[in-house]
């Protein structure tokens, strides 16, 4: 009898182990069960493209809903689960009912963090956006002329306002740390998106916290640490997101900000696998979380492989992107525990790149408006090769030819 995998989500990772243990192991039974009503779907687009409207609910689909029946894939769509039984190898659904597995994976992505209880108070007028439906309810208050108060500088906080601002909106931003961006690119791209947002009118205040929101059953107004008061007429809460891990910690299953996972999406039960934004896992000796497309694809992937029994050793090569306005930045590799950057000028004008180094070792590269850059910089990551500090900073230096010498 084949044996039953049961995956738990609806986003990157979860679609990636569908494809490959399809590959792999064709006779495996797969059920998919997730909480939202939708087909699994990409949330990158939700804070850009679907946002401003260019991009229909339809088109945000990972695989249309023939894929699923092409696959032979069960499909249990809107259920929630609400406990797992590893003694049983069973789960339970809200609202009743009991799910079989035979192998677990847990793809259950990230949720954004919520204001604390004593700035929201409840009041209407204040979101979140991590799924369809928050998109959603953004959009209905986006009405040129108002006046949204961002909090976050962060990139969910920066591409709203992108598109706030594009929209007509008055857009205020505010930051509790020295900078937007602290904590996950150097100054020098901050200073370039600092630029680039107060150059459409956008009001970022760095080193500022939200002490106080008022209003009847909506927010109308904001106190700053500046001592500022603002009219306002929503706010947008863009301060981190959260692993969803309540089910496995109740499970009993290893979190350590997130479910804890090695090197092939094991957890701490030999039968329960984890994938995408709700894992943890150590690179290097350091623990991460990693939110991005390309984690979930790669740790769907090595998941279906570890249940296909023929796991290999994962190589990892995170990469990134952001949109706002007209400006793409591409980010390849992590550059945390940076000690240097080297600022390359692009071969077309505002184009630039952004070099992190680590003694000497080449960790992360940021391309803005630099597609060249990221491609020789993702490349050179790859294979381990480390540019010298004057042969980075020289555009007319071809970097690529570290890699593929001239013959």
């Amino acid at each position: 009898m084949a044996r039953k995998t049961v995956i738990i989500g609806g986003g990157q990772a979860a679609i990636a182990l569908i494809a490959k243990l399809r590959v792999l192991a064709p006779e495996r039974h797969i059920t998919l069960i997730g909480e939202e009503p939708w087909l699994p779907y990409q949330r990158p687009p939700l804070s850009k493209a679907y946002l401003s409207g260019e991009l229909t609910t339809d088109r945000l689909a990972l695989r249309p809903i023939e894929w699923f029946a092409l696959e032979d894939v069960e499909m249990r769509m809107g259920s929630r689960v609400e406990a797992i039984d590893r003694k049983a190898a069973r789960l339970y659904l809200a609202g009743g009912g009991t799910f079989a597995y035979d192998d677990l994976a847990l793809c259950m992505g990230a949720c954004a963090r919520n204001l604390p209880q004593t700035i929201s108070r409840d009041f209407g007028g204040i979101y979140t956006l991590r799924g369809i439906d928050d998109a959603d309810r953004l959009r209905e208050e986006m009405q040129s002329g108002r006046h949204v108060l961002i909090i976050g500088g962060g990139y969910i906080g920066l591409e709203f306002a992108a598109v706030a601002s594009k929209a007509g909106l008055r857009v205020t931003l505010v930051e509790a740390a020295d900078r937007i961006l602290g904590r996950v690119a150097a100054s020098e791209t901050a200073d370039y998106f600092r630029g680039l947002h107060r150059s459409h009118g956008v009001d970022i205040r760095e080193k500022t916290t939200v002490t106080e929101l008022s209003g009847g059953e909506r927010v109308r107004r904001a106190r700053l640490s500046d001592g500022d008061d603002l009219a306002v007429d929503f706010v947008l809460a863009g301060i981190g997101a959260v692993a969803n891990d309540d089910l496995a910690h109740a499970a009993g299953l290893t979190v350590i900000d997130g479910i804890a996972v090695d090197d092939q999406c094991r957890t701490s039960d030999g039968n329960i696998l984890a994938a995408g934004d709700c894992t943890s896992f150590v690179i290097e000796g350091t623990r991460i979380r990693l939110e991005s497309v390309q984690n979930a694809i790669e740790q769907g992937e090595a998941a279906a492989a570890t249940l296909a029994g023929i796991a290999t050793p994962r190589e990892f090569s995170p990469w990134f992107w952001s949109d706002q306005y007209d400006t793409k930045l591409q980010i390849a590799g992590l550059s945390q525990g940076y000690d240097s950057v080297i600022r390359r000028p692009g071969k077309r004008e505002g184009a630039q790149s952004i070099w992190y180094r680590k003694a000497n070792r080449l960790l992360a590269v940021d391309a803005i408006n630099d597609p060249a850059s990221y491609v020789t910089g993702r490349r050179l990551i790859e294979a381990g090769m480390n540019p010298a500090p004057e042969e980075i900073a020289d555009p007319a230096f071809a970097l690529m030819k570290l890699i593929a010498p001239p013959r």
